[in-house]
Order: structure tokens, then sequence, then C-alpha cells
């Protein structure tokens, strides 16, 4: 079943269309959607290798403006929304301590978040609700994403068919080993 829905994800990447699918996965996630867009972004790359630092750029520009809308969610909206979301992550009863911190150290912990498996949508939503200043957030966001996604985008470039043939020949491992990343962020996101 795993080698079925990677070959699909493979084909599904070359598609015309793929480009604007990761983009909205990508504006999604940074908001309120629980996939990352890194499910997309990696088969694009290996598939379309010459297209890698585009694919990322739509990643990371999508993700940032997506950002926006968790900030804007967090400021407007955060005793409708925001707090709701953050329940549902196990996060509501930590939010005054976390809003002290917050805007000590904000700007390292949307950098940190931005790289890093952990949910973006808890950072997006809390810096809009703390009011994080928006100009910090904004370069904060686009530093991080960029760099996850660059990064990422320029390791698969680099090594191209070899990364390829790794993860075709170690499909559970890489498996497990995404399933772990998504799960250990949500987890950090529970007991954080």
């Amino acid at each position: 079943m795993i080698r079925r829905l990677y070959d699909w994800t493979i084909g599904w990447a070359a598609h015309p269309r793929a480009l604007w699918v990761l983009a909205v996965v990508s504006f999604l996630e940074s908001s309120f959607f629980p996939i990352p867009p890194d499910v997309l972004l990696l088969p694009m790359v290996l598939a379309r290798p010459s297209r890698a630092w585009v694919i990322a750029g739509v990643c990371t520009a999508a993700s940032v403006a997506g950002a926006l809308l968790g900030y804007a969610i967090g400021y407007f909206a955060y005793e409708g929304l925001g707090a709701p979301m953050l329940a549902a992550l196990g996060k509501a009863a930590y939010f005054e301590e976390f809003q002290l911190r917050f805007n000590e150290w904000g700007a390292w912990v949307v950098l940190a978040a931005g790289v890093t498996p952990f949910p973006y949508k808890v950072i997006t939503i809390l810096s809009g609700a703390t009011a994080l200043s928006l100009p910090v957030f904004v370069v904060a966001s686009i530093v991080a994403r960029g760099l996850r996604f660059f990064l990422v985008a320029g390791i698969l470039w680099a090594v191209g068919d070899p990364a390829r043939a790794f993860i075709e020949r170690r499909l559970g491992l890489v498996f497990t080993a995404a399933v772990v990343l998504l799960f250990g962020g949500l987890a950090a996101v529970r007991f954080l």
C-alpha cells in the first residue's frame, strides 16, 4: 500500500497543476491544515529536479502568506477561532505563561518552529494573539520557511537520483521516519 501511495504521489508530482496544489497545501498548513507541505515538496523535486528552486520558492511564498492568515486568526479572532484550535492541540492552558516568554523570544520561536517539524500553525496563531511585531514575524517567517524548503530542495537537487533510489529502496524506513517526525511534532505541541 505504501508503494502504491508513493508511486501515485510521484506520478502526481509531475502533473501540470501540482505547483498550485503545493501552494494551497503550504498556505493552509501555516494556519490550520494538519499535513505539512513536505509531503508534496519532496516528490515534486524528485520528479522534476530542474524546477527545485521554483518549487521551493512557491512553497515558501505560500507558506508565509498562510502564516499571515494564522497571525490574523490569532490577532483578530483568537477567542472564536485561535483558542479552540490551540485547545484541540492541548495548548490553551499554557497561553498566559507562553505569552510572557513569547514576547521576549518571539522571533527566535518563529524561526525555530518554521524550520522544524513543529506545527507552524501554533506559532502563527500565537504570534497574532500575543501581538508579536508584524514585521518581525514576517521576516522570521520568510527566513525560517525559506531555509526549510530551499534546504530540502537543494539537497534533493544536489543528490538527485541517488536520493530517489534511496527513498525507493528504503520506502518503509523513509515512511516510518516521516510518520515519527509528524507525530513527534504533534506530541511536542501537546507536551511543551
